[in-house]
């Protein structure tokens, strides 16, 4: 039977932790500022455009990937903040995490557009200037 990817977004959006974006900023601010890893799972063009503060970028299409070849992002009791241009690809990437063995994630509600909306920071690559 076919499943639309609508509905596997619905399904993981029931299993996974969605915090708003203004909760999810006083988090990062609060207890999670030192530990917390926050993973932007859009693609690299979209990441390059702006992105949350300290974030790093896997798209969701790597994901599982990265993270089985790099041992420095396998401590599955951090705290993890995920979020993409609207939650549906956190959402799935939350589920994968949550598969993996992660005790600990969460995912931004809105995505970054409703972060963006919200206006809370934004961090954006410094334009290169040859003059």
């Amino acid at each position: 039977m076919f499943i639309p990817a609508h509905e596997l977004v619905l399904a993981a959006k029931a299993t996974v932790s969605e915090i708003p974006p203004a909760e999810a900023a006083a988090w990062l601010a609060g207890s999670a500022a030192t530990s917390a890893l926050v993973l932007d799972v859009r693609e690299a063009d979209e990441f390059a455009q702006g992105h949350l503060p300290g974030a790093i970028n896997i798209p969701r299409g790597l994901l599982e990937f990265r993270i089985s070849n790099d041992t420095g992002l396998q401590d599955v009791a951090r705290p993890i903040l995920l979020y993409c241009k609207t939650s549906g690809r956190a959402a799935l990437s939350a589920v994968a995490l949550q598969a993996m063995g992660f005790t600990a994630v969460r995912s931004v509600a809105g995505g970054f557009d409703a972060w963006a909306a919200a206006g809370l920071p934004v961090a954006r690559p410094e334009a290169i200037s040859f003059e």
